[in-house]
C-alpha cells in the first residue's frame, strides 16, 4: 500500500495530552476527538491539514498516559500514518489496536519538514520525501499488523474471525 500526503512536522515527547488534550476526554467519539487533535501542540493543525497527510516526529511520539483517544483521534482526522524517531510503546501498541500505521524512521524524522510531500511504501518499508527527493528506510508493517489496519483495529479484527 502507498501512503501519500504532506508532511507535518512535530518535536520530541509529543505526549497524549498533546495529541488529544485531557480536557476533551468526556467523550470518546471519534469524531468530536479528531475535532481537536494536536491542538495543543498546534491549535490550527486540523484547520491546515488535508486527507491522507502524514505526522513526522521526532523521538518518543506519544509518550504519557496510555489513552487510546491518541490514535482515534489522530486516525479519524484522516492522517494516513505517522513518521517518528522513536515511539512510546504503549502509543506503539495502542496505535496497530485502533489501525493507526506507524513508522520509525531515524533519518526521515530527521529530514522532513512540515510542508513536504511524502510517500510511503508500507509493504517494502520505503518512505520518499518527493519534494527533497530522498529515501529514507524503515521496517515494513509484519503481514499480521497489516490485518489489523486493514481491518480498523484489533476490534473489528477480531469481529471479523469470529
Amino acid at each position: 500500500m502507498i501512503l501519500k500526503g504532506k508532511g507535518w512536522k512535530f518535536g520530541s515527547n509529543i505526549d497524549t495530552d498533546a495529541i488529544i488534550p485531557a480536557r476533551y476526554l468526556n467523550t470518546s467519539d471519534p469524531k468530536e476527538l479528531a475535532k481537536h487533535c494536536m491542538e495543543d501542540a498546534d491549535p490550527q493543525f486540523i484547520q491546515k491539514m488535508n486527507q491522507g497527510d502524514i505526522i513526522v516526529a521526532e523521538k518518543n511520539f506519544g509518550c504519557g498516559s496510555s489513552r487510546e483517544h491518541a490514535p482515534i483521534a489522530i486516525k479519524e482526522t484522516g492522517i494516513s500514518c505517522v513518521i517518528a524517531k522513536t515511539f512510546a510503546r504503549i502509543f506503539y501498541r495502542n496505535s496497530f489496536n485502533m489501525g493507526l500505521p506507524i513508522f520509525e524512521s531515524a533519518e526521515a524524522s530527521e529530514k522532513i519538514e512540515t510542508g513536504d510531500k511524502i510517500e510511503v511504501d508500507t509493504n517494502a518499508g520505503i518512505i520518499k520525501n518527493i519534494t527533497k527527493n530522498q529515501t529514507y528506510k524503515t521496517q515494513p508493517i509484519p503481514p499480521f499488523m497489516q490485518e489489523l489496519i486493514d481491518d480498523g483495529g484489533l476490534i473489528n479484527h477480531i469481529k471479523k474471525k469470529l
